[in-house]
Order: structure tokens, then C-alpha cells, then sequence
């Protein structure tokens, strides 16, 4: 991938982030850094007050630092804010947050050389794992702490992951990755940090994993209400046209394509229970469609995010350098909050389906817990334990951190979004829908086919396949949670969706083209 001072794409940042693809700095960065470079140089030697040049930090600013100090201050700053504590973060999202800050740096905006966005770029071609600790960021004056482990280690000190998967010191792995320790000059250490490229980072690849799993809660969806004799007249597009929600109308129009043909459905269509099915099954769209909704808002944010040059202060087209508020999180705060409750929702509604398929008292017929010989055996009963243990951790999950505000700095930062933390209970939230989702297909493939001899349509028909592939049949109770570890990863790995004739979730075609 070629790197400029042009916005990354969201499947760049996830190919860097998650594939490993190597990076290469555009020629035409250094044309473009200079000029920012030489107004921060001439700031210095002016003995201008530049807030981060001239003085301190935060509630340091009114501190005067001498010319002679301004290198020492960089790396004054890099050590003392690298504080974090705490589980590493994922790779991916330090990858993810080091190609954005290098994209940044790339625009000119900062002040800071070439040589530094060269250097994060040579990091993330190494292989070389930063360790980044979970706990340290208020989301406010950028990602502070997590940019300064990352800003550590481009001199040299600071931690890595080892083989082991825990912080050892960076130098010897630096070395024998031929990474030279880089030396900050006048500013450097502030750009490094002063960045919402940690919770974007997480936005990004949040934004790839609910457009897949929000494709999938529609097949599992799908295969539901095969299971449980429903209908899909609910879903007709005449209805959706009523209520003109885009993401409803998308997710019906996904529901309809995926049950029509049906056989179980054709064969119960004027049964009396399928004038009206229970909420979890008739107004999936509407739930469904409002997860996909909030996903549409939170990728414009995200693409304006990566449109963004955000540092403080920032070197302007005109020469000026001027201090701001663009570092403040809020707004993918509130985004990847939002993005939390609705994948709570997604996981809840799922697993109000499952349950309706183990109950004999509303499945319709099918035997209890889906257990051939119930009793003796106790079928797929703990799968939806374990699905309504993980929708109760992510309603805690989706309290909103961005409701949430510490005071720091002496006060001087008395307003922080905490969207780092909105980001690492969004991952959790995702995490635990993917398992959630994972039980309702392995349940539902088991419903559907008791109903034979009719048979699914073809494209759930499909799905089952695929899933049998992997998990057979379970005549006789035998370790469901090796089954479901099993399903996970057809989920995470979008195989479900794909054999139901569906995209593998990185764009939805049903919402192509909306605002």
C-alpha cells in the first residue's frame, strides 16, 4: 500500500491492521512535510510561544522551555506519558493506529520530518509487535498514553510483545529487526501523540465486523423462522415502504431473498400461528435494520475521521501554528457507543430465537432443547445459557462511556470523551455477538432439519450445508462447546454468508449508495 497525505480507505487501514500488508511512504511526502517542518524549526528559533514548542504539556503549558530544551522535551514527554497499564491491546488495532498516525504525520500538519513517518512505517513493515497496555487513555488530547508506548518504541526503549505474548524491552528486538532508535527534534514526540488514531483504529475494524455480522443475524435470522414454521409475508417490501427505514427495507429485502422457495415455509403459510410470529421473528427487520442504520451513521464518521489531520497544535496552509480542540474524541465516542448498544441488540434479539426453538411450549413441535431423547439427553439447553450470559454482559457493555467525564491535567483538560474505552467494550460487544450468532445458526440448522421431509429454500439449504461440513448432526448430546468454537469461526470468517449467495460483509449491497 502506498502511503500519501491522501485519506486512507477503511480496507486499506484493515489490510495493514489485520493481513499484514506491507506499507510504502508516497515520494511525494517529504514535498509535503517540509514546509510544516520549517515553520516549526523558525518557531523555535523565533522564540515564539508555542504551546508543545516553547512550553510544557497540559497543565504545563504556561512553562517556558529553552530552545536548547527542545529535543530533551520531546522525549520527556514520550517517557512520562507512556503509562499505560494493564492486558496488551490487540495487534491489530496498534497496527491500525500506527498506519493512521503515519497518514496523518504524511499531511503536513503536524510539523514533524519525513524520517519520523518513515520510521512508523519501517515498525509496521518489520512484524515487530508494539505493546500497547489496554488502560490509560481518556480519549481527550488524543490517545495519549497508547501513541506514547508506540512513540517509545520508534527510539528504542518502551516495551514489545514477545513470544511469550508479554511486554519484554524493545532494544534487542529492534535490533535484530534492523530498526535504528529514531531521536526526536523540536515537536516530534507531541505529534506522535497527540492523536485520535487509537479509537479510529477501532472504529475501522468495528465498522468491518458489524457489516458482517449484521449480514449473518439476517441468515441466522432466516433459518429461525424456517425452524419455527414462521412466515415471511412480514417481510414484504410493500410493508417495509410503509416505514421507510433503509436499513429495514434492506435487511427484509435479505430475508425475503434468502427464504424464498421455501418448502417448510410454503407448506405452513396459512397455519394460524403464522398470522402473526413472535416480535423476535417478525420484527427482525426492524430491529436488524436499525443495527444497520447506526452502522451507516458510524461510518460516516469513520470516513470523515480518516479525512482528518488531527495534532495540536497544527501547522496551517498559511504558516501560522495554531493550538485547537480537534484531538477531542467525541465524536467516535459517541459513534462506537452507539455502534455497542446496537450490537447488543443484535445479539438479544438472536437469542430470544433460540430460545423460542428449544421451549416445546412455542417451538411448534419440535422436541425440547432439540434433544432426540430429552431426558437422557439435554440437547443444545446450555448453548442458550451461554447465549443469554453474553447478551447480559453486553447490555452492561453498552452503558455508554462517552456519558462519562475525569478531569485531568490540573484541570486544564476538565472534559474527555473516554472514547478509547467506548472502543475496547465495542470490541467485547462484538466479540460476544459472534458467539451469540454462532449458537442460533447451530441451533436453527438443527430445527430446520427436524422439519424434513420439507425442505429449506435453497439458500438456507446452503448455509446448513456449509455448517455441516465443519459440525455434524448431534443425535446424542456430545462437547457443544467445541461445536460452538467450531461455528464462531465460520461466523468470523464470513463462510455462513457466503454460502448463502450474500457479500462477505466488508459492504452491504442492500444498503449500496445510501447517505
Amino acid at each position: 500500500m502506498l502511503l500519501s497525505a491522501a485519506p486512507l480507505l477503511p480496507e486499506q487501514v484493515v489490510a495493514v491492521a489485520r493481513d499484514g500488508e506491507r506499507v510504502e511512504l508516497d515520494a511525494g511526502v517529504e514535498a509535503t512535510m517540509t514546509p510544516g517542518r520549517e515553520v516549526v524549526a523558525a518557531a523555535l528559533a523565533s522564540g515564539r510561544v508555542v504551546y508543545g514548542v516553547t512550553t510544557g504539556f497540559g497543565a504545563l503549558a504556561n512553562t517556558v522551555i529553552l530552545p536548547e530544551q527542545a529535543a530533551a522535551l520531546q522525549h520527556s514527554l514520550v517517557r512520562s506519558h507512556a503509562a499505560g497499564v494493564g492486558p496488551l491491546v490487540d495487534d491489530e488495532v496498534v497496527r491500525a493506529m500506527t498506519v493512521l498516525r503515519a497518514r496523518t504525520l504524511a499531511t503536513g500538519h503536524t510539523g514533524a520530518r519525513t524520517e519520523v513517518a518513515s520510521a512508523l512505517v519501517a515498525l509496521l513493515n518489520s512484524g515487530v509487535q508494539v505493546a500497547v497496555p489496554e488502560h490509560g487513555s481518556l480519549g481527550a488530547s488524543g490517545d495519549l498514553a497508547p501513541m506514547a508506548h508506540v512513540a517509545m518504541v520508534l527510539t528504542g526503549e518502551g516495551w514489545v510483545r514477545g513470544s511469550d505474548g508479554r511486554p519484554q524491552p524493545a532494544a534487542a528486538t529492534l535490533r535484530a529487526a534492523d530498526l535504528q532508535p529514531l531521536a526526536f527534534v523540536v515537536k516530534e514526540g507531541l505529534a506522535l501523540l497527540n492523536a485520535t488514531e487509537g479509537m479510529l483504529g477501532m472504529l475501522v475494524l468495528a465498522c468491518q465486523d458489524l457489516r458482517r455480522l449484521a449480514l449473518t443475524a439476517d441468515v441466522t435470522c432466516a433459518l429461525s423462522v424456517e425452524g419455527l414454521l414462521g412466515t415471511d409475508r412480514p417481510f414484504d417490501a410493500r410493508l417495509q415502504a410503509l416505514r421507510p427505514h433503509p436499513g429495514q427495507a434492506a435487511s427484509a429485502a435479505v430475508l425475503s431473498e434468502l427464504l424464498s422457495g421455501s418448502a417448510i415455509l410454503a407448506g405452513h403459510r396459512h397455519s394460524r400461528h403464522a398470522v402473526q410470529d413472535a416480535y423476535s421473528l417478525r420484527c427482525a427487520p426492524q430491529v436488524h435494520g436499525a443495527a444497520r442504520d447506526t452502522l451507516s451513521f458510524a461510518e460516516m464518521v469513520r470516513d470523515r475521521e480518516l479525512a482528518a489531520a488531527v495534532d495540536n497544535p497544527v501547522v496551517l496552509e498559511d504558516g501560522s501554528v495554531e493550538s485547537c480542540g480537534n484531538f477531542h474524541g467525541e465524536p467516535l465516542a459517541f459513534a462506537m457507543d452507539f455502534l455497542a448498544v446496537a450490537a447488543a441488540e443484535l445479539g438479544a434479539i438472536s437469542e430470544r430465537r433460540t430460545d423460542r426453538m428449544l421451549d416445546p411450549a412455542r417451538s411448534h413441535g419440535l422436541p425440547p432443547f432439540l434433544a432426540a431423547q430429552a431426558g437422557l439427553h439435554s440437547g443444545f439447553m446450555l448453548a442458550q445459557y451461554t447465549a443469554a450470559s453474553l447478551v447480559a454482559e453486553n447490555r452492561r457493555l453498552a452503558v455508554p462511556a462517552s456519558a462519562d467525564s475525569v478531569p485531568t491535567s490540573g484541570m486544564q483538560e476538565d472534559h474527555v470523551s473516554l472514547g478509547w474505552s467506548s472502543g475496547l467494550k465495542l470490541r467485547k460487544v462484538i466479540d460476544n455477538l459472534t458467539a451469540i450468532l454462532a449458537i442460533e445458526a447451530l441451533v436453527a440448522a438443527a430445527a430446520v432439519e427436524h422439519r424434513a421431509p420439507d425442505a429449506p429454500a435453497a439458500r438456507t439449504g446452503a448455509v446448513i450445508a456449509a455448517l455441516r461440513e465443519r459440525v455434524p448432526a448431534m443425535p446424542v448430546d456430545r462437547f457443544l462447546a467445541a461445536d460452538i468454537a467450531t461455528v464462531r469461526e465460520l461466523v468470523a470468517e464470513a463462510t455462513l454468508i457466503r454460502a448463502a449467495g450474500l457479500a462477505d460483509g466488508a459492504a452491504d449491497p442492500a444498503q449500496e449508495g445510501e447517505p
